[in-house]
Order: C-alpha cells, then structure tokens, then sequence
C-alpha cells in the first residue's frame, strides 16, 4: 500500500467523523449557550468540548497509538510519526452568537508535515478534503483556485487576534492597507473556511496573524493542493510551526506581500 493509499483510508475516518461533529454543532446552533471565556473576547462552549471529545474518541477507537493535538485541552503525545491535529469548532464567535458561519477541522501530519486534511461545514453541507499530492476537492468535486491576477480585483479575507484590544500588533495595519488596494476584504470569522474558500476560488487571497496550528493545518494543504501557495508574512515557506500565514492563488501572492512590507515599514 503507498502511501497515498495510507493518507486515503486515513481521510475517509476523518471525513465521516468530521460530519458527524457537524451534525453534532448544527443541533445547537440555535440553542441556548453557557459561554466561557479563555481571554477578553476567546470563547469556548459545551459544543466545542463535547466536538473536540467525540472526535478523539473515535478517531482513537479506529487508529490507536496516533498523537493528538485539539484546541481545547486534549492533547496525546504517543511518540508517534503520525498526528492528528484538530479544530473540533472554528468560528466559536460565530456558532455562539447563532451566526452559520462555522466548521470542523481534522488534519493529519507526518513527522510535522500536514498530509491530508478535511474541514467540514455543516451549514452548507459542504466537505472541503485534500491529501498530499492527491489534489483538493469540495464534496468530491475539484476545487482549483482562482485566476485572478490582480491585486484591485482580488476578494481577500482575514481575521484578527484575540489581544486586538492590546497587542499593538493586530493585523489592523495591514488591513487598512489592504482595504486600499484590494476590490474588497471579508471577514468570516473562521480561518478554516477562508483557507477552504481560497482554495476553491471564492477569495483570491487570506492573511492572518497569531494563529495556532489547528486554525492552519487542514486549509493550508488545501490551498496547496488546489494550486495555490502558502507562505509566512516573510515569504517564507509555511509549516505548522508558522504563527501567520499568507495564502493565495498564487498570482497575487507577490503583491499581498508587497502590502505587508510596506504596511510594517510604515
């Protein structure tokens, strides 16, 4: 078996465990939540815990031994090649507010490096997949990022950190250097989905900062495997190490990072 086969048979448990989570949060979307706060404005909810539980449990259940890292509090080191690397609910804010703007993020790593990945979002019914050198998909379907070639006609998106109110470094400059440049800048509130939604052609480009690397690990391949590049603020080659990420078809990658510069010289 190669190991595009291996990478197979592991996203097909992450991308029938990704739904079941979805289906899992869609359930509460509209309901009451008891909100706790991890800092100022980071939110966590029972759905989060609950997604992030189901998913280990399962995912343990059909590969034991594996290494696990999720955003709330489990975390499995078992000496491991391999490595699970989990968002089980990103666009907290979103889901907790009843906004339908959320998802669930399931990548696996080899030795550090991502090599399949599936982001699943249940309000639309739409799986985002891809695996190392296999090509990104959307319910199946290729997915293939934009052709735009110009940054005054790019769609853009990002997000901003959650010490916005403190940290003087709060991507707000890079933004309103953006929003001069580019036709426009979306923020969905989900890194996940907007890495999903570069790789597809809906954005042409993503920037954000301070991210963590279950925010990362799925929709990087993704935008990859779609035929678009990945990159630190720096241009430099991404891993999952990387705190900030630039993503884009590629066309335009060049004239985002123009923008950084020229915003932190500023």
């Amino acid at each position: 078996m190669g190991n595009n086969d291996i990478y197979t048979h592991y996203l097909k448990a992450a991308a029938k465990i990704a739904r079941q989570a979805g289906d899992f949060l869609l359930t509460g979307l509209n309901q009451a939540k008891k909100v706790d706060f991890k800092g100022e404005v980071d939110l966590v909810t029972a759905f989060d815990r609950q997604s992030e539980e189901m998913i280990f449990n399962e995912l343990n259940e059909l590969f034991p031994g594996l290494n696990f890292l999720a955003e709330e509090s489990i975390r499995k080191d078992n000496h491991s090649d391999f490595g699970w690397i989990v968002d089980p609910l990103d666009g907290t804010t979103n889901f907790s507010h009843g906004l339908p703007v959320f998802c669930v993020s399931i990548a696996l790593a080899f030795k550090g490096e991502v090599v399949a990945g599936v982001v699943y979002d249940p309000n639309r019914a739409e799986l985002f997949s891809a695996i190392k050198s296999g090509g990104a998909f959307l319910n199946d379907r290729p997915a293939r990022v934009s052709s735009t070639g110009e940054l005054d006609k790019s769609l853009l998106a990002t997000g901003f950190p959650y010490d916005v109110r403190t940290s003087p470094d709060n991507n707000l400059n890079y933004f309103s250097r953006f929003a001069l440049k580019a036709q426009a800048i979306r923020r969905c509130g989900s890194a996940a989905l907007d890495l999903c939604y570069t790789a597809c052609g809906r954005f042409d480009g993503f920037w954000e900062i301070k991210l963590k690397p279950w925010d990362l690990a799925a929709g990087s391949l993704l935008v990859k495997e779609a035929g678009g590049l990945t990159t630190d603020l720096s241009g430099r080659e991404f891993g999952l190490k990387s705190p900030d990420i630039v993503a884009s078809n590629g066309h335009i990658h060049l004239a985002m990072l123009e923008i950084i510069k020229i915003s932190e010289a500023r």
